[in-house]
């Protein structure tokens, strides 16, 4: 063997080693998780997942919570990039730089994809007394009445909020956004009768549907869902490409070696594709999701660039 073939044999092999070494030794301490604030689905999606990957990494994993949307962001951008931190955040952390001027970090800079976790999907309901039973006929209203029809949202930039400056881009209908400071307040007010629509979760909106106090026309998801059973998504209502659902995705510094993170995607995936986990998340109206790092990476800039157009012609500002 030639001395250059001998060199990049032994560099091969010594960076094989330093990975697997990486690997064997890794974790070495307990791992701190930064997820949103106490409640809601990211919280206890974050708290199932940390018992999870506890048990199979063989560490504590505790859970930090940090209200706001770029505070997790911001801890994981300056901690050291060892595995020892990582961050279960939503869809906020890479639409953020749409949304303001300054941004404490870059998402496609500072953070390593380890993978999808969770979706958890909108239904697109109104009050009764609008007379539409399907998102066509909500549309021809809407064009009929342009700026008339209003929808309730729990805030700029939430993932409610969101759905319907999409769905008002896609459709090509003007609907005035109600901003509440909360879910809860937006989805009373639509049930009382005082706004006319809602891109409301699945699970917040289903008891209301049920008692027939609201009615249901499609869900935001990509294809129909196991949480909205029986109902048909925005896109084969007539509204064609049409997606949007609150994403949950687990991250770690930049630069955390591609051993750790491989390590943290194959225990985090065999963990959430296990049954008792999906059955576990369901019921909390959370559908578990996986991929792969590059697949979650590609599906954070494809996101960026088609969501992120109508985040700026909207004007959607974080709060």
């Amino acid at each position: 063997m030639n001395p250059r073939a001998r060199g990049a044999a032994w560099l091969c092999a010594a960076l094989c080693a330093s990975g697997a070494a990486a690997q064997s030794a890794y974790p070495s301490k307990p791992i701190r998780m930064i997820a949103s604030g106490v409640g809601g689905a990211g919280d206890f999606t974050a708290r199932v997942l940390a018992g999870g990957l506890t048990a199979r990494l063989g560490q504590q994993v505790v859970i930090d919570n940090r209200p706001g949307g770029l505070i997790p962001g911001e801890i994981v951008a300056k901690a050291q990039p060892d595995g020892h931190t990582l961050m279960l955040v939503g869809i906020v952390i890479w639409l953020s730089p749409f949304m303001r001027d300054t941004m404490p970090f870059d998402p496609l800079r500072d953070f390593a994809p380890v993978t999808l976790a969770a979706t958890v999907p909108n239904v697109l309901v109104v009050h009764p007394a609008l007379p539409v039973k399907s998102v066509q006929e909500l549309i021809a209203l809407a064009k009929d009445k342009p700026g008339v029809l209003n929808y309730a949202t729990s805030g700029s930039g939430n993932s409610n909020h969101i759905a319907g400056e999409l769905f008002k881009a896609m459709a090509g209908v003007n609907l005035v956004q109600v901003n509440y400071r909360g879910a809860a307040l937006a989805l009373n007010d639509v049930v009382s009768g005082r706004v006319q629509a809602m891109f409301a979760t699945a699970t917040a909106a289903a008891p209301y549907v049920s008692a027939g106090r609201l009615r249901a026309l499609a869900v935001t998801s990509a294809r129909p869902s196991v949480l909205a059973p029986g109902l048909p998504t925005v896109t084969a209502s007539g509204v064609p490409g049409y997606a949007s659902e609150s994403t949950l995705g687990l991250f770690a510094p930049a630069a955390t070696p591609p051993a750790i993170i491989a390590r943290l995607n194959a225990e985090t995936v065999a963990f959430l594709r296990a049954s008792d986990t999906r059955e576990r998340l369901l019921k909390s109206g959370i559908e578990a999701v996986t991929s792969t790092p590059e697949e979650f990476a590609a599906l954070i800039k494809a996101d960026m660039a088609r969501t992120g157009k109508i985040i700026r012609a909207a004007g959607i500002r974080m709060e």
